[in-house]
């Protein structure tokens, strides 16, 4: 248990270091959306959780742009949600490693 919570707080506190290009990066998904949604003419609603689906690379395609400029913005809001992901699973390794060592594991 000891070793969990070790892992967790060097987790949060990387993350809370890190947190203001996840909010840079969460805000830039966005807005992004919500410009496809106005030009899509979704409710701000769908698209918010459009681009948090398209930002995960989910895409489940119950929603989808038609025009050109919304197809290149929905690419752009992908590679931001690589970004976003890979900088949250870069925390949480560098706490792993950090934690397997101070207890010996590796």
């Amino acid at each position: 248990m000891e070793f969990t919570f070790e892992f967790l707080r060097l987790l949060f506190l990387g993350l809370a270091h890190i947190s203001p290009v996840l909010v840079s990066l969460a805000l830039a998904i966005v807005v992004l959306g919500q410009i496809v949604g106005r030009k899509e003419a979704w409710s701000r609603y769908d698209a918010l959780y459009w681009s948090f689906i398209t930002a995960t690379t989910v895409g489940y395609g119950d929603i989808k742009p038609s025009h050109r400029i919304s197809k290149v913005l929905s690419v752009l809001i992908a590679l931001i949600g690589l970004l976003f992901t890979g900088i949250v699973v870069a925390a949480a390794i560098h706490a792993a490693t950090h934690t397997f060592s101070k207890y010996g594991v590796f």
